[in-house]
């Protein structure tokens, strides 16, 4: 699945307000860009992808079945 796939389907499910989902196509996004980048800006870009995913915490507990 290519970011384009995703980024379709986040608009057709409704789920940009779901940051996992956005972080989901951020990710794919990055990793479509790697081999045009220094591998220091990919390191870099992929961090703050990591923070932004823990700052999530854990957002899916009480909601397991609708998310999983």
């Amino acid at each position: 699945m290519n970011s384009d796939d995703i980024a379709r389907y986040i608009e057709q499910t409704d789920s940009l307000s779901k940051p996992w989902m956005v972080i989901q196509w951020r990710l794919q996004k990055l990793r479509e860009r790697q081999a045009t980048m220094a591998p220091e800006t990919y390191l870099e870009e992929l961090s703050e992808l990591h923070q932004s995913l823990m700052k999530l915490g854990e957002w899916w507990q009480g909601q397991e079945n609708e998310v999983f």
